[in-house]
């Protein structure tokens, strides 16, 4: 049957009418294993009764009334993120890449504010950021950029977990922010050397240059912290979110830190949606959930059991080049591009994803149990093993 949607997706041949837990039914009612939570957005599993229920009470009380008003939930959320992150304030939106889009304006305006004409950002190579035009231009992936320029001008390219490339454009007088993922998502889970996110911190705080970090795909506890860069001991002057913030509602949120926090003002930004009282009731139900079940600690656990299971069931698979991961976010490298692997995994009713072309990625949502991390790991060992 011929599809009125525009083909910016292949899709698999699957449709998905239930979810409960780790767990979906297609429409021949057969059963998965949701080993990618909708891309590491719904972390509490499918139809968690907390945000179900905050759903259901606030459609039934007000949907929107528009930022033009106060709205109380939204003000209830900015006080629970920033008192979490030890952020100072934020503008609510409704994905990731409209809270990068948020912070690559804010950090322009804040080098305007310095007196500098073209302000630059440094960004990395393999990062992902978004599709609009500004996350686009600051993506560091030549293939996706392809057939949209010309590209927004102002961004610098450096290696990723290379302090050095950072360090070495110190004396160009016209960067005014580094723009970073702690754990780099859709360019092959690349996880940086331990000392990288407080390195960076340094070099911005030497040359007055905001640190802003993409956590749209790390935070709200995907790698064993509420935030990837409390693994540095480290706070940003900015850091975006979204995807696991409302576990499948959408909503997106810039913060940001001190000098930072008083960059944009009334008129600069703006969202028709952004913080509307949906989103933000299901996002305080998620920052709820977290703090009553004790999920962050359980999820840093039971990830590195998945981790360490993974590398003693492969190690012999001379076509892997590296297993890695960190809390519930994990990468498996091979040796050339793998596609394949994706629909193989479904056929035996497991959802995974590849990335980078050769990387089987796997973002299991925080509510795994060790049964739950067993099947994967079974799994995943039949996939490679019978490739």
């Amino acid at each position: 049957m011929k599809s009125n949607i525009m083909p910016t997706y292949s899709r698999l041949d699957v449709s998905f009418k239930r979810g409960d837990g780790v767990w979906l039914w297609d429409q021949d009612n057969q059963q998965y294993l949701d080993a990618l939570s909708g891309i590491a957005v719904c972390n509490l599993g499918h139809a968690h009764p907390a945000v179900c229920d905050a759903i259901a009470k606030q459609a039934g009380c007000l949907l929107h009334t528009s930022n033009l008003y106060t709205i109380d939930k939204q003000e209830q959320l900015a006080t629970r993120l920033t008192s979490l992150s030890s952020m100072d304030s934020v503008f609510f939106c409704n994905s990731g890449a409209e809270a990068n889009e948020a912070a690559i304006k804010l950090a322009r305006r804040y080098g305007h504010q310095q007196g500098i004409e073209l302000p630059k950002i440094v960004a990395m190579e393999q990062s992902f950021h978004g599709r609009t035009m500004a996350t686009l231009s600051a993506t560091g992936n030549a293939k996706i950029q392809n057939g949209f320029g010309p590209l927004l001008d102002g961004f610098v390219r450096t290696p990723f977990n290379d302090i050095e490339a950072v360090k070495a454009l110190q004396n160009d007088e016209s960067i005014v922010a580094v723009l970073v993922e702690p754990i780099q998502g859709e360019g092959g889970v690349n996880i940086p050397d331990p000392e990288y996110l407080t390195r960076l911190r340094e070099l911005c705080d030497n040359n007055h240059w905001l640190l802003m970090l993409d956590e749209i795909q790390t935070g709200m506890g995907r790698t064993g912290k509420l935030f990837a860069f409390e693994h540095a001991n480290i706070v940003p002057d900015v850091c975006t979110l979204a995807k696991a913030l409302g576990n499948g509602v959408p909503i997106g949120a810039c913060l940001a830190k001190g000098q930072a926090a008083e960059v944009l003002s009334a008129g600069m930004h703006g969202s028709t949606f952004g913080g509307n009282p949906l989103a933000c009731a299901a996002a305080l139900a998620v920052l709820d959930t977290f703090e009553t079940l004790d999920l962050i600690n359980q999820a840093a656990e039971t990830g590195q059991t998945i981790l360490q299971q993974l590398r003693e069931a492969l190690v012999n698979v001379d076509i892997i080049t590296d297993i890695r991961g960190q809390g519930m976010m994990f990468g498996i490298q091979f040796k050339q591009d793998c596609p394949e692997f994706v629909s193989k995994a479904l056929s035996m009713k497991t959802l995974i994803n590849v990335t980078a072309g050769n990387t089987i990625r796997l973002l299991p949502p925080l509510i795994f149990e060790p049964a739950h991390a067993d099947q994967l790991v079974s799994t995943i060992t039949s996939l490679v093993n019978n490739r």
